[in-house]
């Protein structure tokens, strides 16, 4: 190529990077919250412009998604990359987790940064700000995780919602890690509430729980099952009656994480029926597994240590039921990977030494698409409520994620209704999170994202990565606003 050629060659690879790229999407089937017709979808640069039948229009890429379902890019606002817990640190971080959510449909996380004990929340927003920064494909956001919160630093959480952090998870569990007591809890409630923020609970009692695990280890019960076993339904419950009832008086909008079983929903229920503000989101594992899984020969149990444990099958029509009656508004992951080899075999000779987690941020859209709307449980409407749109309208992310509207970012996922996959860290199209397992190993499902755009850019193409990175921070707005 000669020195002119390649100047000619520089000079049009510059246009492209500072001209906007169109993309029309013809002939699919637009499935939102509310919706569900047939029309072509226009995206110049990063934000769909005109939706509609015929547009007869041209653009610098056309994808055909005849036969196709198109829906907004999934939302999973709970995932841990590149977490240290229990000695170790999270299998994905947020390069490879963020390519897994991508061709798993999802386009958006919200992940959490851990605040350290006695240190500031804004100096834990800057570590999380460079683990994730340059390396993510999709967009992403954090939730602040607050480990201890004085009246001298309350000032702090004004100064995180300006940065775009509107909610703050707690936890009830772990004691002398992330447990924090009920001042604490309320201090950051009440100010949250102040602030026009919301709050997410891990709602255990762990206090309890240690007590149980204890007497476990004491008793030399160190099998994976005996994580089940120590871990009862009833302190979830417990956990979640008492973090309503300490929102009620704090006034704030509460969110609780990964319920698992009917004990603690039926606490949601009497919250709503009381006019609380609370919504609850479950996880795929709760909807497809059972604690019989603790029971696999060997060590094969440690792969479904995670908290809350797995618990008894029949909770499973219960929370479907919860999903169908809107007691459950979301349904996240809580994608926390670690390998099998090394990592989970850390607590070989004791339950209470396994890290806690299980990956899943790649798998849940095709879980949930053929488990809910395949087997008759949810409507299409509901399953893009439940996997984007309520997330997006919980966190501060709506309408510039969760819908397909004219304005809106082109976070768009073209899924094949007819297409069968078999989950399995051996399949190349179902796996690739970072760990060495599948938390569905062997589950055949009937659906499953193909192509995937994040921001007008094709990330996935007929289930193949075609552009990494270039995810960025969203800075969200508080509660009950808008994102423009």
């Amino acid at each position: 190529m000669s020195g002119a050629e390649r100047a000619d060659s520089d000079s049009d690879t510059d246009r492209r990077e500072r001209e906007p790229m169109s993309v029309l999407i013809q002939n699919g089937r637009i499935v939102t919250a509310v919706d569900d017709y047939f029309a072509d979808i226009i995206i110049e640069g990063e934000t769909i412009t005109r939706i509609g039948r015929d547009l007869g229009v041209t653009a610098d890429e056309i994808i055909d998604a005849k036969g196709k379902l198109v829906f907004p890019g999934g939302i999973d606002p709970h995932t841990h990359m590149d977490m240290p817990f229990g000695g170790t640190t999270s299998a994905d971080d947020f390069e490879s987790g963020t390519i897994a959510a991508a061709h798993g449909g999802t386009t958006t996380i919200i992940d959490f940064a851990i605040q350290t004990k006695g240190e500031s929340t804004l100096s834990a927003l800057d570590t999380w700000h460079a683990k994730a920064e340059g390396k993510a494909t999709i967009d992403y956001g954090f939730h602040m995780i607050v480990t201890d919160m004085p009246d001298s630093r309350l000032p702090e959480m004004a100064r995180l919602r300006d940065a775009g952090i509107t909610s703050y998870k707690l936890f009830m569990a772990y004691p002398g890690v992330l447990y924090v007591d009920d001042g604490t809890l309320y201090r950051a409630f009440r100010q949250a509430g102040e602030d026009g923020t919301r709050i997410c609970m891990h709602a255990e009692n762990g206090i309890v729980i240690d007590e149980i695990v204890k007497a476990a280890v004491r008793d030399k019960k160190l099998a994976p099952r005996w994580h089940a076993h120590t871990r009862p339904t009833r302190m979830e419950a417990e956990g979640v009656h008492r973090a309503i009832a300490i929102a009620e008086v704090a006034n704030v909008p509460l969110y609780i994480v990964h319920l698992s079983c009917s004990d603690a929903l039926e606490e949601v229920k009497r919250g709503r029926a009381r006019g609380v503000d609370v919504v609850a989101e479950t996880c795929p594992q709760y909807l497809f597994l059972d604690d019989s899984y603790y029971d696999k020969e060997g060590f094969e149990g440690a792969k479904y240590v995670m908290t809350p444990a797995l618990r008894e099958k029949w909770n499973q029509d219960a929370l479907w039921q919860g999903l169908r009656f809107r007691y459950l508004e979301t349904i996240a992951t809580d994608h926390c990977p670690f390998c099998f080899k090394e990592q989970k075999e850390l607590g070989k000779d004791d339950f209470s030494k396994i890290p806690n987690g299980a990956p899943g941020v790649e798998n849940r859209m095709a879980l949930i698409y053929h488990g809910g709307v395949g087997q008759g449980r949810i409507s299409l409407n509901r399953f893009v409520e439940l996997t984007s749109t309520a997330a997006a309208k919980a966190f501060g992310l709506f309408p510039k994620k969760g819908t397909i509207a004219v304005g809106s970012d082109a976070d768009l996922v073209i899924f094949d209704p007819e297409r069968r996959e078999t989950i399995s860290a051996s399949n190349a199209v179902t796996h690739h999170m970072k760990v060495d397992y599948s938390t569905y190993e062997g589950f055949e499902v009937k659906g499953y994202p193909e192509t995937v755009l994040s921001r007008g850019r094709v990330i996935v193409r007929d289930t193949k990565l075609e552009t990494r990175g270039g995810g960025q921070f969203i800075k969200r707005a508080g509660h009950g606003e808008l994102l423009r």
